[in-house]
């Protein structure tokens, strides 16, 4: 008589979020999660929120950073908040560049879009986002020389890079994000990222 197939086990929340991250940290983010203590570690990591709320405040906000830390690079003709940008698909926020023409010209059309869930995501995360993106005008790829311009831009881009994916993986357990609580004393971070500098890149 022939072995049933067995199905492999589904990975964990934690092991699909936090993928190439240490075991350790796995381990705890996932004892966090199954003690229904991950939206509370999250708010008190994360207790600041923003006023971010429309296409126009993000084009400002963005424009900002852009021209603080990235004052030569191409200018952007468009940012907006996109509702089309699923977590599902790994798809947090987008570079963009199109030719278009322009007479008998042709002219370069830059635009970063970013997920609509970080209009009531932490200030953090939306700054990590935002900073992601906007490297992604100097280095088109995830290389050493993308992450190190990412955390010149944040220097705390690592760890709030791990601090998205568990925001992440809480989000999608409670359908409507961590609640927001009373700023207390900030918990000792779980942990930075693999090795690869700065982080695996938001996802």
């Amino acid at each position: 008589m022939t072995s049933p197939h067995l199905a492999s086990p589904s990975p964990s929340p934690a092991a699909r979020f936090l993928a190439g991250y240490a075991p350790e940290l796995i381990s705890q983010a996932e004892t966090l999660r199954l003690e229904g203590r991950l939206g509370d570690y999250l708010a008190r990591r994360l207790p600041e929120p923003h006023q971010v709320r429309s296409d126009a405040a993000l084009f400002d906000y963005v424009q900002a950073l852009k021209t603080r830390h990235l004052r030569n690079a191409e200018p952007l003709q468009h940012v907006g908040f996109d509702a089309k940008l699923r977590v599902l698909q790994q798809a947090l926020g987008t570079h963009t560049r199109r030719t278009q023409v322009q007479g008998s010209r042709l002219k370069m059309r830059r635009e970063i879009r970013i997920a609509s869930l970080f209009r009531e995501a932490p200030a953090a995360l939306l700054r990590m986002i935002v900073v992601h993106e906007l490297a992604h005008l100097r280095e088109l790829d995830h290389n050493k020389a993308f992450y190190q311009l990412c955390q010149h831009m944040e220097p705390d881009y690592a760890q709030l890079e791990f601090d998205l994916r568990l925001y992440l993986m809480h989000a999608e357990e409670s359908k409507c994000g961590p609640s927001a609580g009373p700023p207390q004393a900030g918990p000792r971070p779980l942990g930075g990222p693999p090795d690869v500098p700065g982080g695996r890149g938001a996802p």
